[in-house]
């Protein structure tokens, strides 16, 4: 996985790019010592599907979250909820929302 580099030690860290789920998946399939070619036939999808997430082309659905978490034995909300965080934090990039009013007040 990616880590924050110390290039500007001493100085406030910098935005941080969002870290797509692909990215944990390869992870843990080399850590696993398992293929993409071996985790697409096992949980019955084409191989070029784990190729797209791995490489961040492709997001994580929830098709895609359960036949993940089954075969690595996790649970599909797992894939799922990084996912929804890498859009989120991709959207809060992306989206300016200042000029927008609040329609009802939260109160904390």
């Amino acid at each position: 996985m990616r880590t924050e580099s110390n290039d500007n030690a001493g100085h406030a860290p910098g935005p941080v790019e969002p870290i797509h789920p692909g990215e944990h998946l390869t992870e843990m399939l080399q850590e696993l010592g398992i293929t993409q070619y071996r985790l697409a036939k096992t949980i019955g999808v084409p191989a070029i599907r784990i190729h797209e997430i791995v490489h961040g082309r492709r997001s994580i659905t929830a098709d895609s979250a359960l036949r993940i978490g089954k075969a690595l034995g996790m649970t599909p909300d797992f894939w799922l909820n990084l996912q929804r965080m890498y859009d989120l934090d991709v959207a809060r990039t992306k989206t300016d929302t200042s000029a927008i009013k609040p329609l009802v007040e939260v109160s904390r």
